[in-house]
């Protein structure tokens, strides 16, 4: 069931209706049901998977709360957490492994015939087991275990979180699960503002760009240097409109039933460095790898390299949990090697005592944010890619750019507009179609005149919104980008 579909256009009301109607010791069940239809209603029978995630959790980690001694607590968190991770490598890693074994059996010439798994990754897994970790992490810091199993059930599956995060955090999620909330007006006026506005990223924006970051990676070949930036940058666009929509929709659908869950993004294509980049984007994940991760590595207390491994592992496994291919694997390694640099150019500049001046004024910091927006860009060449291969021939394309650039005249374009109809098109209608949008955008919520009409008025011009961009959008749309993770 997709958030940009009739059916959960359908499945969110009725959910909405019933549950205020409902008494309060009876909404956290209904809404547990609500999402095990909601995630059964791509297989059902991975419902026992999430199902058994849970009471295996549930059951095994106040076992770390109870051990007396030490090295039992350690025991019994490294018991839970491999458990997380086997049932997480055996869906989403098995051809991967058994890829490479093939590949490395080949190199001694050796032929192995791989067994056939029928494996299909259960949508959403990565984010529930993240949630599973952490749970078990902070009990193990000495965090209280969560003793209502209907709570902590739902904590996993509340269905607009479940397939594609953000990922909660128990202590700030459990604790709403016991207010007696009364229905209040602003629940309904701002999460269908937020619905609104993230189908809007997703249909509008994100879905049409798509069609050119599709081209583009399908037939690198075809185009030139300059066409391959621009196709960079579209993907750029689509996976934040995309993922960004999503993250307002789950934030919105959450805020219905009077719980808030953690932003996921903060104008992250305006950083002015790749560190602040990954302070911005996709936030719960970037934290989660800082706290469950990076900083039991060791973090930044030892030496600058033992901190700059820390770094590395942390990227790279953090590329790989996107997905089993040498392309994320590698993506997550440029995330971390630009990770070093960057704090290598920092030391740079202190040693030669640059000015503070300088580095804080207006030049700097848009020369930097430029700068840092094409180093992601080509991080996202290797995340979008089909293979290791395609992203590196893509590359050593876009090298040419400058030379394309110092030889291009205007006849050429003709050319370029002959050869690309979909490409430039779309690409010089995106920015000022943006501009335009932001500052309607803004005025409308500095006059507030949505705020003018009766509630009614507000509520059934949203709904009727939503419908038109449900309905008329296209039958081709593809899933949110980050449900396949």
């Amino acid at each position: 069931m997709l958030f940009n579909s009739l059916q959960y256009l359908v499945f969110l009301p009725v959910v909405f209706i019933l549950y205020w109607i409902t008494p309060h010791k009876l909404r956290v069940p209904l809404l547990l049901v609500a999402s095990y239809v909601f995630y059964m209603s791509w297989r059902p029978i991975y419902g026992l998977l999430i199902f058994g995630l849970t009471l295996g959790n549930f059951l095994l980690v106040p076992l770390i709360a109870r051990a007396e001694k030490e090295k039992f607590k350690k025991l019994w968190l490294a018991l839970v957490v491999a458990g997380n991770l086997i049932t997480l490598g055996i869906f989403k890693y098995a051809y991967f492994t058994v890829d490479t074994i093939k590949q490395g059996m080949a190199l001694f010439g050796t032929q192995w015939r791989e067994p056939h798994l029928h494996i299909i990754l259960p949508l959403g897994i990565s984010f529930f087991v993240f949630e599973f970790i952490h749970y078990a992490v902070e009990v193990y810091r000495g965090k209280p275990v969560v003793k209502n199993f209907f709570n902590f059930s739902l904590f996993a599956s509340f269905f607009p979180t479940q397939i594609a995060g953000p990922i909660k955090r128990y202590q700030d999620f459990i604790p709403q699960l016991d207010i007696k909330n009364k229905f209040k007006w602003e629940y309904l006026d701002e999460g269908m503002q937020l619905i609104l506005m993230g189908l809007a990223k997703k249909v509008l924006l994100a879905d049409n760009l798509a069609l050119v970051a599709q081209a583009g990676f399908t037939h690198p070949e075809q185009f030139s240097a300059i066409d391959l930036w621009l196709i960079s940058y579209a993907f750029a666009f689509q996976i934040f409109f995309d993922f960004a929509g999503y993250t307002d929709i789950a934030r919105g659908s959450a805020l219905l039933f009077g719980y808030k869950v953690p932003i996921n993004f903060n104008l992250p294509y305006i950083a002015s460095n790749i560190s602040d980049f990954w302070r911005r984007w996709h936030i719960s994940l970037s934290t989660w790898l800082r706290d469950y991760l990076f900083i039991p590595l060791g973090g930044s207390r030892g030496n600058k390299w033992m901190t700059y491994r820390n770094l590395f592992i942390t990227m790279a496994l953090g590329g790989l949990w996107h997905g089993a291919a040498m392309h994320f694997l590698l993506w997550g390694v440029y995330q971390g090697v630009m990770l070093i640099l960057h704090r290598e150019y920092e030391h740079l500049v202190e040693r030669l005592g640059v000015s503070k001046q300088f580095i804080q004024g207006k030049l700097y910091h848009a020369v930097s944010v430029v700068f840092t927006f094409h180093i992601v860009c080509i991080g996202w060449v290797f995340f979008r890619a089909d293979s290791e291969s395609i992203a590196f021939k893509m590359l050593q394309k876009m090298a040419c750019a400058p030379v394309e650039l110092f030889n291009f005249s205007l006849s050429q374009l003709e050319v370029l507009r002959i050869r690309d109809p979909i490409i430039f098109p779309s690409l010089l209608l995106l920015l000022p179609a943006l501009m335009v949008s932001h500052l309607v955008v803004n005025w409308l919520n500095d006059k507030k005149i949505y705020q003018k009409p009766p509630w009614a008025v507000q509520v059934g011009v949203m709904v009727a919104l939503m419908c038109i961009l449900t309905i008329f959008s296209p039958d081709s749309s593809p899933r949110f980008i980050y449900f396949q993770f």
